[in-house]
């Protein structure tokens, strides 16, 4: 990626953040001067919101592509939650975005240790989740990605929980769905200095994960 390709990316991305990316999103679908870039979708928690790797991830992808952060603040899977993605407004501008691709990173949220929250609950849920983007008239290729691990931290996150159940049921999730899996978590499984808080990467975390999405991503091409 040039260094001209990447501060146009940035530019875009600025221009997002200060009108709003539903804003965005109607005038360029609305532009019929516009090329038809691919769209990317990605879905997520705190991990995916406004962090840099979905600007690192559009950086990776260029100029004919589109990748809108639909990412939500505690979002989790579980339908128990008080935060499920499914109940989250983020959710319907995501479909409205009509996505080509659809990358999905949840479960950090899964592993809160007041939610007692089951393996079995847990997969059933997922799926149910991604069924609402797999389900779409334009079929978008749907990828599932693997958190990075978590480390001590604040916010009742249990890196024991995600280890044990939670990404055990992403794994068992793709395998009854049959949909890609994209470990971002061996990667940084080691690192905590990649981290902020325990949780949340650091620019260095953010470009790991954004290189392993770029890489399925390219690979289906």
């Amino acid at each position: 990626m040039d260094r001209t390709t990447k501060l146009l990316t940035l530019i875009i991305a600025a221009l997002i953040l200060f009108v709003g990316f539903e804003a965005f999103m109607v005038a360029t679908i609305g532009d019929k001067n516009q090329p038809n870039p691919i769209r990317v979708a990605c879905i997520g928690d705190s991990i995916t919101r406004g962090t840099e790797y979905t600007l690192d991830l559009w950086a990776l992808l260029g100029p004919n592509y589109i990748v809108g952060d639909f990412g939500v603040g505690g979002a989790a899977v579980s339908l128990h939650s008080d935060s499920a993605y499914m109940n989250k407004t983020e959710l319907v501008t995501a479909k409205q975005f009509q996505p080509d691709i659809v990358v999905v990173m949840l479960g950090t949220n899964d592993a809160d240790i007041t939610l007692n929250e089951s393996q079995a609950s847990f997969v059933a849920d997922y799926v149910t989740l991604l069924s609402e983007f797999r389900q779409l008239p334009n079929k978008p290729a749907v990828y599932i990605v693997e958190p990075p691990p978590i480390y001590n931290n604040s916010a009742n996150l249990s890196g024991v929980i995600f280890a044990q159940t939670i990404l055990p049921g992403i794994k068992e999730v793709a395998n009854q769905t049959g949909l890609p899996l994209i470990d971002a978590y061996t990667p940084l499984l080691g690192h905590p200095d990649y981290f902020v808080d325990g949780v949340h990467p650091k620019a260095e975390g953010a470009q790991i994960i954004a290189e392993a999405v770029y890489a399925a991503l390219k690979t289906s091409d």
